[in-house]
């Protein structure tokens, strides 16, 4: 039996649509990564070996700009949504310190807070004198042949000396759990800072990375418009 002779080359074929029209037909090795990717996805199946027309290849260039400007339009959206799902899984450290500071206080703490407070107002300085103006007449005045603290006032004095000797350990007390107080508000205040600082930096980070991605694809849209100027020259 005699062999038949050799058909010739294989016939050329889009492998989108099919067509055999071999001036349409351009080799597939052409096609941009990018696009290629969009028409594996839409056929299921591409190879580089063979061959695709300039209608399809036009077609699917267009579709892949497309879905660059659309994913641009939804990047930003989906930045805020990252950042706000970041920040809710972490916990909130802006509280109030001093209501922390309140519900950790004795009994004791608050009375000497109250003492300071009223030690240290003009409604105690006035009572106070008022007091010692009183206290001074009936002794030196009205009660002058029998008073219970004739002048100098020995008295009157032992009690002032005993009125300051309890009021400063007690203002003392007190100007500790105003300075325990600011530590832990300058403490809260670090916290927050730093916590505002690497929200800050992890903001700068997906931008970078956002605006990477754009120029790779204005460089990859670009490529695209050049091959198909420089497709546009051949044909003329």
């Amino acid at each position: 039996m005699v062999p038949s002779e050799p058909t010739g080359a294989p016939e050329r074929a889009c492998q989108i649509c099919g067509s055999a029209a071999t001036r349409t037909l351009r080799p597939s090795v052409i096609v941009r990564p990018s696009v290629a990717d969009i028409v594996r996805r839409d056929t299921g199946a591409w190879d580089e070996d063979g061959w695709v027309c300039a209608a399809d290849l036009q077609t699917y260039r267009h579709k892949y700009v497309q879905e660059v400007l659309q994913a641009e339009r939804g990047a930003l959206s989906t930045l805020d949504e990252e950042v706000l799902e970041s920040l809710k899984q972490h916990e909130i450290l802006a509280s109030n310190p001093d209501e922390e500071f309140d519900q950790g206080r004795t009994l004791g703490g608050r009375v000497a807070d109250r003492v300071a407070s009223f030690g240290g107002s003009w409604r105690f300085l006035l009572a106070f004198g008022l007091v010692l103006v009183v206290w001074m007449a009936v002794n030196a005045y009205l009660l002058a042949s029998d008073a219970f603290d004739p002048y100098p006032f020995i008295l009157l004095n032992l009690v002032l000396s005993s009125l300051a000797a309890i009021q400063a350990p007690v203002i003392m007390m007190s100007q500790n759990q105003q300075a325990a107080r600011d530590r832990q508000r300058a403490l809260v205040e670090y916290q927050v800072s730093l916590k505002a600082e690497l929200e800050i930096r992890h903001l700068h980070q997906k931008m970078d990375h956002l605006l990477t991605q754009q120029w790779e694809r204005l460089v990859e849209i670009q490529q695209i418009q050049m091959d198909v100027i420089q497709e546009i020259r051949g044909r003329a």
